[in-house]
């Protein structure tokens, strides 16, 4: 029988002798015992590396190459941290991220090292993978062992990952993850999806981002399962691979499933290995359609990086929710403005939220929370946690049954007409279009007063947007409510995404319906249907925003 492990570095140390399979990627296959041995040496070198007295922090740079692991392993046997550094991050912003979190140590790559040029990084000592340079630092420790070189001895309270968290505004915090709760976690979820060693883990998401290391690389380390390695995210390659590796489960985070479903069928869509996928943000909807084209079950589950909530899915969940409140978890959904408990949802005959107003809120965990603080950041921790609550920055609705069901973030809110709305759910809605590649949804200002919606569409292959079309799809759909129409739509060629594959909606936002050079169609006040928001109607347009003394309202 399995036991509980108290830390990564005990998982790592546990593949010492293991020659079954243990990481694939592009041609290569290594053992569990290899992959500690690696590990072993990376964390004998970190020890020697690390200048007396600093914190015993290392940025990682690269993409999903066999590095990263090892250097995630030598971090958990050294008792030191990992910083994951975001490839998308750019001058200033990416030399930040590496000098906020004290990483003295940055490991990368070469093709990652054009970033680095010019970059003002005192005190950090850059390591390139794949170099000769890099080969002859290595060399020396290839005959360490797990546990022989240590900064300080890891426990469950020793630190492990800094991973940034992004926000709409300001620069990313850090969120501090430990040993035990990460090892709590992947055992956690590799006896949830019942984990064996002949599983194979896919990691296509980037493994910088918490969702690739805690729910796809913890719970293969926890059952003895090998992992296989995607450099980056592809749609086209997603079943070559499944089917090379033999993957039988694999993550998602934002859009990935709709770019897997916009590729082009094939008859052989159903044949491969997989069983199960995890993830966020996939949407009922696309769920179904993934299910039905792949034959894949998709689990959708909530649970933040910093660990202060979690919400689990029971065999009884009903369509569209998330779940009830993980175990230990008090959670509520609050409105932020009184700090009262808001009443359940009420859905009408149509299935349509009557109640949106009063039902949805900020989810909060009232009782004991994960979450481990922010690195260096006080006012972000406080913020989080503030009246002795863990604050999530998502918006959430509870049914009468106690089922959450997720409405978007907090700055996903839309007011229409004095109404709340949330932008999850009338997402949802749009993705049932069957034109809809993928969809977003985010409030633009109103010329007089609160918000309107705007609707970024990006269409399926050989797809053109018609506005009949549309117009008459969003009439016959019954838990549209009457506010939840899009006034503007934008066509797309792509959907602005972040690293993670999640709707980059700032960029959205701030673009709004002055999208040039995307076309952009709108349902004027009192008119039927959708027409071009042509130079002449966006000039009036504009000008009634300045009547109103609201046209700098457009540039936030």
């Amino acid at each position: 029988m399995r036991t509980t492990p108290e830390t990564v570095a005990e998982l790592i140390a546990r593949q010492w002798g293991d020659h079954r399979p243990g990481l694939k990627s592009e041609d290569t296959v290594l053992s569990r015992h290899r992959t500690a041995q690696e590990a072993a040496a990376r964390a004998a070198l970190l020890v020697d590396l690390l200048p007396p007295g600093a914190e015993p922090h290392l940025g990682v740079l690269l993409d999903n190459t066999p590095e990263f692991p090892f250097w995630l392993g030598a971090a958990a046997l050294a008792g030191a941290a990992v910083a994951g550094i975001n490839p998308t991050r750019r001058g200033p912003e990416l030399a930040r991220d590496i000098l906020h979190t004290d990483c003295r140590i940055l490991v990368t790559e070469r093709a990652h090292l054009p970033l680095l040029r010019g970059l003002d990084l005192p005190g950090v000592r850059i390591l390139v993978t794949g170099t000769e340079e890099y080969e002859a630092l290595l060399a020396p420790y290839a005959a360490a062992k797990p546990g022989e070189a240590t900064v300080a001895p890891p426990g469950p309270g020793s630190r492990l990952l800094l991973y940034f968290t992004s926000g709409s505004t300001g620069a990313p915090k850090a969120a501090i993850c430990t040993q035990g709760r990460l090892a709590a976690a992947g055992d956690s979820l590799a006896r949830q999806f019942a984990v064996t060693p002949q599983d194979v883990h896919y990691i296509c998401m980037p493994l910088f981002h918490g969702n690739a290391v805690i729910a796809d690389w913890l719970p293969a380390l926890v059952a003895g399962a090998p992992v296989a390695l995607r450099r980056r995210f592809s749609a086209t390659a997603f079943l070559d691979d499944v089917r090379a590796f033999g993957a039988t489960y694999f993550t998602y985070v934002g859009r990935a499933v709709q770019y897997l479903l916009a590729t082009e069928p094939r008859p052989d869509d159903r044949e491969h290995t997989l069983r199960l996928g995890f993830g966020t943000e996939a949407g009922a909807v696309d769920a179904a359609r993934f299910a039905e084209r792949f034959g894949v079950r998709l689990v959708e589950g909530y649970g933040a990086t910093e660990g202060g909530a979690s919400v689990v899915r029971t065999p009884d969940t009903p369509p569209g929710a998330l779940g009830r409140a993980g175990a230990g978890d008090d959670l509520a959904v609050i409105d932020p403005g009184t700090g009262a408990e808001c009443p359940p949802a009420v859905l009408d005959d149509r299935g349509r939220l009557a109640n949106g107003d009063e039902a949805i809120g900020e989810l909060v965990n009232r009782g004991r929370s994960l979450f481990e603080g922010y690195w260096r950041n006080p006012d972000a921790e406080a913020a989080r946690t503030r009246d002795g609550w863990y604050w999530t920055g998502d918006l959430f609705f509870r049914d009468p049954a106690g089922f959450l069901y997720f409405a978007g973030r907090t700055d996903d809110r839309l007011r229409v007409d004095s109404e709340n709305l949330a932008a999850a759910v009338i997402e949802n809605i749009l993705a049932r279009w069957s034109d809809a590649a993928a969809v977003a949804v985010y409030a633009v200002p109103d010329e007089v007063a609160g918000d309107q919606v705007m609707a970024a569409l990006a269409l399926r292959e050989g797809a053109v947007f018609d506005p009949e079309a549309f117009a008459a799809f969003l009439a016959a759909q019954p838990d549209l409510g009457t506010k939840m129409s899009p006034r503007y739509v934008r066509i797309v060629g792509a959907m602005p995404t972040t690293a993670t594959n999640k709707v980059h909606r700032v960029g959205l936002r701030k673009a709004g319906f002055r999208a040039a050079p995307d076309p952009v169609w709108w349902s004027p006040p009192g008119a039927d249907g959708y027409r071009p928001l042509d130079p002449q109607a966006l000039a009036e347009l504009l000008a009634a925003y300045e009547a109103q003394g609201r046209a700098e309202l457009l540039d936030r």
